[in-house]
């Protein structure tokens, strides 16, 4: 298991759900922190958490729906100099859930605002980072995905994921072997904001597997980390768990 003290972290969608509970577990191992949000304000909570753990970390808020917002975010971070070790791509949006037989109404608009936040966002963010962390030797990137399978209610959300799934894939392949490590998280169904009341896990229950993409040090890329196999484990098992000590 690494040690990611002093190194920093970029954590999108941080300011509640799995996203917050993320970056607090990054604090706890002494991680420096940029906490995503829409509005600043969103993240002050989380922030406050973070700083009382002895921790540097900083909020940022930025529309990920819009290309150039993200790329701002980014050019505003590396114009405070912070070097970015660690990318959590946790923010998402699922547009609608649409019953029988409204999916077969799903308007375009709800497709392409899907892909916008839960794709295109993400990858943006890997392009501007990935290559700066293979230069300097050493990196780690977790896209969140999701493992909603064979539900038409969901269609732009599903297909934002798949999309994900395959480009995060396909960049994968590029690093695997090295010490820059590029993977997928699968939480599971959680009782966020997105997952709604009905879902059968606690948030918590998505740490340690959530950071688990971090922590790993096998040097394996392209892979998905499903949480809710770690739910109940310390880190330092579930890290051996994947690892196969």
């Amino acid at each position: 298991m690494i040690s990611i003290k002093g190194k920093w972290a970029l954590v999108t969608g941080a300011s509640r759900g799995i996203g917050a509970l993320a970056a607090i577990e990054l604090a706890k191992n002494g991680c420096n922190l940029v906490l995503h949000s829409r509005k600043v304000e969103h993240a002050e909570k989380v922030l406050a958490q973070a700083k009382a753990l002895g921790v540097d970390a900083y909020a940022i808020a930025a529309d990920l729906e819009d290309d150039n917002d993200v790329r701002r975010m980014l050019a505003d971070i590396d114009s405070k100099g912070t070097d970015i070790s660690i990318v959590l791509n946790n923010a998402g949006i699922q547009v609608t859930y649409r019953p029988f037989p409204e999916y077969y109404k799903t308007p375009t608009e709800e497709f392409v605002k899907s892909l916008k936040v839960n794709t295109v966002a993400p990858m943006i963010i890997c392009y501007h980072y990935l290559p700066k962390m293979i230069e300097k030797g050493f990196g780690r990137i977790v896209n969140t995905t999701s493992g909603i399978d064979k539900e038409p209610e969901q269609p732009a959300y599903s297909a934002s994921k798949a999309a994900l799934d395959k480009v995060t894939k396909d960049l994968a392949t590029k690093v695997n072997g090295t010490d820059v490590m590029l993977n997928l998280l699968d939480p599971g169904w959680c009782r966020t904001d997105l997952g709604g009341p009905n879902a059968p896990n606690a948030p918590e229950s998505a740490i340690p597997g959530a950071v688990l993409g971090v922590f790993a040090d096998d040097k394996v890329s392209g892979r998905i980390f499903s949480a809710q196999d770690y739910a109940g484990m310390s880190l330092a098992d579930a890290v051996a768990k994947v690892e196969g000590k």
